[in-house]
């Protein structure tokens, strides 16, 4: 049987994604599930005020909100997504993340095959 592809996170087990990551004061903290040429999944847990700023991706990005509210600025327009929502920030476009108040999203970046 081959090595697990998913990583840092307890298999065959019921869990929730939102207790993976911890909130710390003045900080972003991330932890990576899956990281590869297709495709690339992380938890982060942005506290209040935190952000990463405009960058852009070769792949499509999926955020799911698992706590809190995020607020994402992709290619000039702002969207907030609460929990329980969904944003696809296509390649190519310039995009930036806000933690308007302390909040945890999975990020899902999927890659073009080569």
């Amino acid at each position: 049987m081959g090595e697990a592809i998913l990583k840092n996170i307890a298999l065959e087990e019921v869990l929730s994604l939102s207790d993976q990551v911890r909130i710390m004061p003045g900080q972003i903290v991330s932890k990576t599930l899956v990281q590869n040429r297709q495709v690339s999944i992380t938890l982060f847990a942005f506290a209040g005020g935190e952000e990463i700023s405009s960058h852009e991706s070769d792949g499509d990005a999926m955020v799911c909100v698992l706590e809190g509210t995020g607020k994402f600025t992709v290619d000039g327009t702002d969207f907030t997504v609460n929990a329980g929502e969904t944003l696809i920030m296509p390649a190519g476009k310039p995009h930036a993340v806000y933690g308007q108040e302390a909040f945890k999203m999975m990020l899902t970046v999927v890659f073009p095959l080569s």
